[in-house]
């Protein structure tokens, strides 16, 4: 009962943030004059009095350390985030009818995935027309990517430290990567802090650097929240295709930086060279992949859709960035785009960027050690008496690592059959299931077909979005957090 008391409490705190970031909202309506401030107080109020109930009537103190506890907290957090979450966008619609069908049915299943999609800072999305939506809307969808890419989870702990929990086991449970062994609580409590400082450096940065290429602070502090975050929302129904090709490029060095370990980025501020090259590997494996992926997708852009090398160029760099670093950002309709380098995009967002990283996706280190895990099998295979074990960053990796990091591309591979088997029994084409399966559970966004480039989700089926959305917090958590509770073992004390 006492486990259960101090989950509640932590839901409660959340919904308080979240609810706090909610009413922040206001700001843009009384700048653009929308008339849409009762729906922010009814939107906010909800959240805050749901949070200050679960909050208060469960004011008892205790401590949580067990990880398969933290495994059910963080489902139920992320589960009740969304919920809450998906307000604004319900209660918009009552008001303006803003959602493409008028059914409750419908309209609850547009609000909860376009709640998933910005809380997982996923970026996929039902509204045909985002220009049309208040102000508060679209800084809420912001809002909740640049909160999410970092985890309001994660933010909470870094502000709250004191709540009573092991925060390696919250952040175990919360992102399951192949950077984490060896971490202790107390070194856990340090990182999440050090990272925080490092998101809002560089979401302050680059917002600074958007205003002075000549954006307004309205464009350039959306822009920034969710392309820092790897998320991927946008204000225009264009994508940043209508931008300079300056600021393009500035938003393609933001889902750049945002693909890179926020511990690395911090050693690097502070010249901790030591600790650096401790991260080497994986810097060098991202960066080279997307390079090599980048002259690819140029090339077939020049020769393959006979774009003229300036346009192959920028549309190449940007696109191919956006798609590795699984942010979703769009800069050319890319449903029209060349078969084949649709098909490169899914396997580029699938590896993702780095590990530690807001970027979602497999991570990069994966990649490397399932690559340097075959090359060692083979080496073995050939010379049975030789010792040539995985290495990272000089170091032999602990078979523990090499098993964690094969279940979850198995579990990875497993979900994404299953969820594509899943939403073609609910109608949705045989393509159009593959691209809206992976584009969830990468958190890239965009689909194929009628769900990709420019277009959206709002032609689903209500049931396929819920499954959507389900897939989306499925890649939130790496999948193992929430396949967990669905084994018996779990259940028995």
């Amino acid at each position: 009962m006492a486990d259960w008391r101090f989950i509640m409490r932590f839901i409660g705190i959340l919904l308080l943030a979240e609810g706090v970031a909610m009413l922040s909202c206001i700001v843009p309506t009384l700048h653009f004059h929308d008339s849409s401030v009762l729906d922010i107080l009814i939107s906010s109020g909800i959240t805050l009095a749901a949070g200050s109930i679960l909050l208060f009537t469960n004011r008892r103190f205790t401590s949580v350390s067990d990880r398969r506890r933290a495994y059910l907290m963080v489902t139920l957090m992320w589960i009740a985030l969304s919920l809450f979450g998906a307000l604004p966008y319900f209660i918009t619609h009552l008001t303006t009818h803003t959602f493409t069908h008028s059914s409750i049915l419908t309209s609850l299943a547009d609000a909860l995935f376009e709640s998933v999609s910005g809380l997982t800072a996923t970026g996929a999305t039902v509204f045909a027309d985002v220009e049309s939506l208040p102000s508060w809307i679209l800084l809420w969808r912001s809002m909740s990517q640049w909160l999410g890419g970092f985890g309001i989870i994660m933010m909470v702990l870094a502000i709250a430290p004191r709540l009573g929990i092991n925060k390696y086991s919250l952040y175990s449970a919360e992102m399951s990567g192949a950077d984490n062994t060896g971490k202790t609580s107390i070194k856990m409590s340090v990182t999440v802090r050090r990272m925080l400082s490092i998101y809002l450096l560089l979401t302050i940065l680059f917002i600074i650097i958007l205003i002075v290429s000549g954006l307004q602070l309205w464009d350039a502090a959306n822009l920034v929240f969710t392309n820092i975050s790897s998320g991927g929302f946008s204000i225009y129904n264009d994508g940043i295709s209508r931008l300079t090709h300056v600021q393009q490029y500035i938003v393609a060095a933001a889902m750049l930086v945002s693909g890179i370990s926020f511990a690395l980025l911090y050693d690097l501020l502070f010249l901790r060279f030591n600790r650096v090259r401790r991260g080497l590997d994986q810097f060098r494996f991202y960066l080279g992949l997307t390079l090599l992926a980048v002259i690819t997708v140029i090339i077939g852009l020049h020769f393959g859709m006979s774009y003229n090398w300036q346009n192959s160029i920028r549309y190449g760099l940007v696109q191919t960035v956006s798609v590795i670093t699984t942010s979703g950002t769009l800069i050319d309709d890319t449903s029209l785009w060349w078969t084949p380098i649709n098909c490169l995009f899914i396997i580029l967002s699938l590896c993702g960027a780095m590990a530690g990283s807001t970027s979602g996706g497999l991570k990069s280190m994966r990649i490397l050690i399932l690559i340097r895990n075959v090359r060692t099998l083979l080496h073995t295979d050939m010379h049975p008496g030789s010792l040539n074990p995985v290495r990272l960053n000089g170091r032999p990796v602990s078979q523990e690592l090499i098993t964690n990091v094969m279940v979850i591309f198995f579990v990875y591979m497993f979900t994404m059959l299953l969820g594509t088997m899943t939403l073609m029994l609910c109608g949705v084409g045989a393509t159009e299931s593959i691209g809206a399966t992976t584009g969830c559970i990468t958190g890239y966004g965009p689909g194929l077909g009628p769900s990709g480039g420019f277009g959206c989700y709002a032609a689903f089926p209500s049931a396929a979005k819920l499954i959507c959305s389900f897939i989306m917090i499925l890649g939130r958590l790496e999948c193992l957090t929430v396949f967990i509770l669905l084994t018996p073992k779990f259940w028995r004390r």
